[in-house]
């Protein structure tokens, strides 16, 4: 008799459909990345001279202000993917893939540079709401032994789709404006309705959703581990938001790197990026969720100190070392949230997580065009948060090891909420 092969547990059509929306989810916001110098450059004035405001098009201040704008709205995915703790994951979910992809097409029409800012800003709390949600429903499809694998899968997609946009910008060269990259979100627009005959409401989450209470609000008992779980991961996005708004801003304006060079790092990004999502599984399968999301915060801090530091060769090999770091940060982070709460406030916290992370990304890069334009340059700033995020990554050994930990394990059918 034949032995019946069956697939892994975290390549089941579900998680695979989730992995979907979040390359669409990829495509869309880091498209807005890819382009923001172009979208400067064209609503801005392109001088001869060699201060930043001729080489951008627009004072850094105003980009990086822009980018922090679109950054902060992000914060509004607490709210919207707490709805997913009462509503169900499957329905919000696409919902927000709908609203989120369909905004940042209209973008691609927009008449002024803040009129892109708004339009782009209005779309992403629905896309961070998919980021956080699609990762729920991955560790919620999965048992304790594939839930890391399954979360690096669904980070892994978004890479994905950051990477296609910006290898595709490169080969469409001048065609590649920034209204053709940003309507590029029409693509998975088109395709959800076959992406989404593949999801379905985690089974975890048909009998333990919540039924009444305040969306965002947390259990009495949970909230010193939800506080510090988003306060690291609000840390690490201190040096991870500037760090990869401004590789294009920074790498074609100020260093003069050639677009194509930029592409290349992209696309060595997604080799990059996996092996560190694969070195972010074992470790957290190996040596636990704590170490290894540490381990990762620390090294996503040394990179990113070392990425800005005036030359070509800096920051290619910075970028690939921060994109392999935090991507190594998302299977042990992503398993230890799971793993810290109950099904009824998992949503909840997932909204945290991106509140902090959002909250940690906008003073990132706020303060980096700040900084920046008062120093003449990139290099202090970048020194600066990239060793109080290293420093701070210690902040792990406040939370307790979930390795082994079960999702059923944490229910109690008979508790109360003491936060409603």
């Amino acid at each position: 008799m034949k032995r019946e092969l069956r697939r892994p547990g975290w390549l089941t059509t579900p998680i695979l459909a989730v992995s979907g929306l979040s390359i669409g989810s990829g495509i869309a916001q880091f498209g807005v990345t890819a382009v923001i110098g172009d979208v400067a450059g064209a609503f801005g004035e392109v001088g001869n001279g060699t201060d930043l405001t001729s080489q951008i098009g627009l004072p850094a201040t105003t980009v990086g202000l822009a980018l922090a704008l679109i950054r902060l709205t992000s914060l509004a995915a607490l709210p919207v993917a707490a709805i997913a703790d009462r509503r169900g994951r499957q329905r919000v979910l696409v919902a927000l893939s709908v609203i989120g992809l369909g905004l940042t097409v209209f973008a691609a029409l927009a008449p002024s540079f803040w009129w892109y800012v708004a339009l782009v800003a209005l779309a992403r709390p629905a896309l961070s709401g998919v980021n956080a949600v699609a990762g729920v429903v991955a560790s919620e499809e999965t048992r304790t032994k594939d839930r890391s694998a399954a979360i690096a899968l669904v980070t892994a997609a978004y890479g994905l789709g950051a990477g296609l946009i910006v290898v595709g910008r490169a080969a469409a060269g001048t065609f590649a404006t920034f209204r053709v990259v940003t309507a590029a979100a029409i693509v998975p627009l088109l395709l959800m309705p076959l992406i989404v005959r593949g999801t379905r409401e985690p089974r975890i989450a048909r009998g333990h959703l919540r039924e009444h209470g305040i969306p965002g609000a947390v259990p009495r008992e949970y909230v010193r581990s939800v506080a510090v779980l988003s306060v690291l991961s609000g840390l690490i996005a201190l040096a991870t938001g500037p760090a990869f708004s401004y590789l294009f801003v920074y790498g074609e304006r100020v260093l003069g790197v050639a677009p194509g060079l930029l592409a290349l790092l992209v696309v060595l990004a997604g080799p990059a990026g996996l092996v560190g999502i694969l070195l972010g599984r074992a470790a957290a399968d190996r040596i636990g969720r704590n170490v290894a999301a540490g381990v990762a915060m620390a090294g996503t801090g040394a990179a990113v100190a070392w990425a800005y530091g005036g030359t070509t060769y800096q920051l290619a090999v910075g970028y690939l070392l921060a994109i392999a770091s935090s991507s190594a940060f998302a299977p042990p982070t992503g398993a230890l949230g799971a793993e810290l709460v109950p099904t009824r406030i998992r949503a909840t916290l997932a909204g945290w997580i991106t509140f902090a992370g959002v909250l940690g990304a906008v003073i990132g890069i706020a303060g980096f065009g700040i900084l920046a334009d008062a120093t003449g340059g990139f290099d202090r700033a970048a020194r600066t948060i990239g060793i109080v995020t290293a420093i701070t990554s210690i902040g792990f050994l406040l939370l307790p090891e979930t390795r082994d930990v079960e999702l059923e394990d944490l229910e109690d059918p008979a508790s109360e909420d003491p936060a409603t």
